[in-house]
């Protein structure tokens, strides 16, 4: 008699108590308080109310899990939930599909190659699909630029100048950066900042005014906002961590995730703007006036000697299938 009572009353508990929260652990690379990590505080809350508090969001900046290769490798194999940043080219070289110099010329070019739909964005679900991630959304960021601890006398031309910068250790902005006029100096993320500051190199490329501001402020005296490529950051989400939530939760977080991504298109032009202010009033970096004609001539340059070389590196085929859609799209 005093079992089944026991057994009756732990079922009763079991149905009145709450159930445990999933905490999802995600990885962003900039500071706290920086833009990405104020913008995903607000999904993380919102994805909390859409599942009553059944998947909770837990994050973690300034790559405090890893750096962003590393963070995509442990998300590959079920070790960490989630993380939004760039894409690791590192873990599979086509991935530099994703940073593709001067792929686009304008915001709204950029929706329709990086959007929902469009052919970057498609094929780079497929190359994380390979690697057992879920791609829930992308986070278009700005278009790249060159920050400098030096002046620039001529930011426009793309004759050799001796200025000595720091790149990702990705072929595309090595190439780049030499095409430009450059001598590139591949230096992981994490050691870029003493670098500049020491005189190892002196400057930056691969990031924007953004990114500058938030980790390169205090060694930037110059910013050359030359387009040289699309930042774009992915959510993503290990297929194992989201198959270990229900069909209702998957679906919240999905849903939640485009309205993230749809609220992110409609701000970040003007963010990319604000942020270009930003070094100009705050610290007082000459920001480079670069016309239309300085742009387009850059532009021409690397396509023709940049283009060839990266899809070698990324294969010929696949890679000009992607290129082949984008100029279709973009017509």
């Amino acid at each position: 008699m005093k079992t089944r009572f026991l057994a009756t009353a732990l079922t009763t508990l079991m149905a009145v108590s709450p159930a445990i929260a999933e905490t999802l652990k995600m990885s962003h690379v900039r500071p706290q308080d920086a833009t990405i990590d104020v913008e995903l505080r607000t999904f993380a809350a919102a994805v909390s109310e859409a599942t009553g508090g059944e998947v909770e969001i837990k994050l973690f900046p300034a790559s405090a899990l890893g750096d962003y290769t590393a963070v995509q490798e442990r998300i590959s194999v079920g070790a960490l939930d989630m993380a939004t940043q760039p894409a690791a080219a590192a873990v599979d070289r086509r991935m530099q599909i994703s940073s593709f110099p001067f792929l686009a010329e304008t915001w709204a070019r950029a929706r329709t190659i990086f959007g929902p739909g469009g052919a970057v964005r498609d094929a780079m679900t497929g190359l994380y699909a390979e690697q057992d991630i879920t791609m829930l959304a992308a986070y278009p960021v700005y278009f790249g630029g060159i920050s400098l601890n030096v002046e620039n006398a001529n930011p426009a031309s793309t004759e050799p100048n001796g200025i000595k910068i720091r790149v990702p250790g990705v072929k595309s902005f090595q190439l780049e950066g030499e095409t430009l006029g450059y001598i590139p100096s591949p230096i992981p993320f994490s050691e870029a900042f003493t670098a500049v500051q020491t005189g190892v190199v002196d400057g930056v490329i691969g990031s924007g005014a953004e990114g500058y501001y938030a980790s390169f402020r205090d060694v930037t005296k110059t910013y050359i906002p030359a387009n040289t490529h699309f930042e774009v950051w992915y959510m993503i989400i290990s297929n194992e961590s989201l198959a270990a939530l229900s069909d209702e939760d998957q679906a919240a977080l999905k849903e939640q995730a485009t309205a993230f991504e749809e609220t992110r298109w409609t701000v970040a032009e003007a963010d990319q703007t604000r942020n270009e202010q930003r070094l100009a009033d705050d610290l007082g970096t000459t920001v480079a006036e670069l016309s239309d004609e300085d742009l387009a001539a850059m532009s021409a340059k690397v396509r023709a000697e940049v283009w060839p070389t990266v899809l070698e590196d990324v294969g010929v085929e696949w890679g000009q299938a992607i290129l082949d859609q984008v100029a279709a799209a973009t017509k």
